[in-house]
């Protein structure tokens, strides 16, 4: 005859195994559910004005290569 007790610990281990994978999977699912920023104390990241130069300067020269594009003589 089975062992009663044996298979109730091991359901009981296996429930105990359960609870705690539930648990990662709540901590994952709340931290996923948080608005975006907020782990960086729900402030904006702000780019330094070199930063938005370096941007706004490599948006002008792809402007300029669209232009030459467009421009070029047919052959």
């Amino acid at each position: 005859m089975v062992d009663l007790d044996a298979v109730l610990e091991q359901l009981r281990q296996v429930r105990k195994r359960a609870e705690g994978e539930l648990k990662q999977l709540h901590k994952v699912i709340a931290e996923l559910s948080k608005p975006h920023g907020r782990s960086h104390g729900g402030k904006k990241h702000q780019l330094s004005t070199a930063g938005r130069e370096r941007i706004a300067a490599a948006q002008r020269v792809r402007w300029e290569q669209a232009r030459a594009r467009t421009n070029r003589p047919a052959h």
